[in-house]
């Protein structure tokens, strides 16, 4: 569904009651740097998803956790050594 003529013509005639005509200049001018900024972020993405760029620290390592047991603690606060689920017979 394209937006048509009168379409247009709704959205600024409420745009003028909500802001006010001295303030929409305002307005606009955010708005247009606000995408300029946008334009410049998405270009700045797609530079650095090229295959020959270098990653800004690539010594950084992530480091994961080991998995903590879900078993029953003995006193001393180590995972015991005993099964928890029925015993086989």
């Amino acid at each position: 569904m394209r937006p048509e003529g009168w379409h247009l013509v709704i959205i600024i005639v409420l745009a003028l009651v909500l802001f006010g005509a001295p303030r929409l200049p305002g307005i606009a001018r955010s708005v247009g740097q606000s995408l300029r900024i946008f334009r410049s972020e998405v270009r700045q993405l797609k530079e650095e998803g090229d295959p020959g760029h270098v990653a800004a620290d690539p010594g950084r390592a992530t480091v994961i956790d080991e998995p903590v047991p879900s078993g029953p603690l003995s006193p001393d606060g180590t995972p015991s050594r005993r099964p928890v689920g029925p015993t086989p017979q």
